[in-house]
């Protein structure tokens, strides 16, 4: 089959598939192994300060001299938010982490940590990266304009076809259409209900819709995941839950094994993490928050009210209290190195493409 197109020229790669930029999963070994193996890696940097950003560059380009992309959340908070909703979430955290005899310390609500994808990109471009991704949002109008000054080609999440159209009218180079199935955040952006689309459903209909090439996400994690896509009007494809399991994965043994027992409806989405919905694994801290009826916060701040059991949750590799992000077919995912999944996936989908 044949594998080069616009996408692959576009990005200076030799097969349109890319690893999703998973924050808290992702390591520089993930990014770099799937760029060596001709795809494209993805380094999430979402609300990570600048000099953290520049060391974690450094360490994808010790490994590779293929190109990768770095992934910006990008999101403005609201001036202000309510402090009473977030007081009351603290208290009955420090309730539950106590009926489970686990301690966290307390979240001062005026320390909340937020870095802008404003003052993360200045340090992105002095790196020389050139293949910039967004999610949550896209850059206003003098973002796009520095953006296009340093040749940036620019990769944006879309969750249906106003978001996909709107990104592509302000100067976006290649659209990434997000599945409903697809593990960790929503990319949506706009306002009102969240859209709850499929990927074999949105993808056509934003191949319809744009001019840019479009990279199908969500649910994807085999060569017939792939070859449908393709079949779809997709130039490339975005997984994420493939790599999970991964030797190069940052998750626990633990998360790890959670994921391999997993099936179809171990999935949900919710807010309860971080403030943004989100799709993940159900576990006690998830289903408490959900239980408790109290009013959840928006990012950042619910997210920064449940870091610190996160943390300690993780160290203990206990599942029940960090975020098990996973896709609804996450369960197919890998024990493998991210070199050996890349390739697996490749001779799948060249399998299935030459049926």
């Amino acid at each position: 089959m044949e594998w080069k197109n616009e996408l692959t020229r576009m990005l200076g790669i030799t097969y349109p598939i890319i690893q999703a930029p998973m924050l808290g999963i992702t390591t520089p070994a993930m990014v770099a192994a799937v760029s060596n193996s001709g795809g494209l890696g993805s380094l999430p940097v979402g609300g990570l300060p600048p000099e953290k950003i520049t060391a974690l560059i450094r360490e994808v380009k010790a490994l590779t001299q293929q190109p990768f992309a770095v992934n910006l959340f990008v999101y403005e908070p609201a001036a202000h938010y309510d402090r009473k909703t977030f007081d009351d979430m603290q208290e009955f955290l420090q309730f539950l982490y106590g009926a489970h005899q686990l301690a966290a310390t307390p979240v001062s609500y005026d320390e909340v940590p937020f870095y802008s994808w404003r003052v993360q990109l200045p340090v992105i471009l002095a790196a020389g990266i050139r293949h910039i991704s967004f999610t949550f949002g896209m850059p206003d109008e003098e973002g796009f304009r520095l953006l296009k000054e340093h040749q940036a080609l620019l990769m944006g999440t879309a969750t249906c076809i106003e978001e996909a159209s709107l990104l592509v009218a302000a100067g976006t180079d290649v659209v990434v259409v997000q599945g409903i199935e697809a593990g960790g955040h929503r990319g949506s952006f706009l306002p009102g209900e969240l859209p709850r689309i499929g990927t074999m459903a949105l993808v056509p209909q934003v191949v319809d819709r744009v001019r840019v090439p479009v990279i199908a996400a969500g649910g994807i994690m085999d060569g017939r995941g792939v070859a449908a896509a393709r079949m779809l009007g997709a130039s490339g494809v975005q997984v994420g839950s493939l790599f999970l399991r991964a030797e190069e994965s940052l998750a626990t043994p633990a998360h790890k094994a959670v994921l391999a027992g997993i099936t179809d409806t171990d999935t949900l989405l919710t807010r309860a993490f971080s403030g943004r919905w989100a799709r993940g694994v159900r576990n006690t801290l998830l289903k408490e928050i959900e239980a408790s009826g109290l009013p959840i916060s928006d990012y950042p701040y619910q997210d920064a009210l449940t870091q610190p059991i996160r943390k300690v949750a993780r160290e203990l590799d206990k599942t029940e209290f960090i975020n098990v992000w996973a896709g609804q077919a996450a369960g197919k995912a890998r024990a493998w190195s991210t070199g050996d999944i890349f390739a697996e996936l490749v001779r799948e989908t060249t399998l299935a493409l030459s049926k």
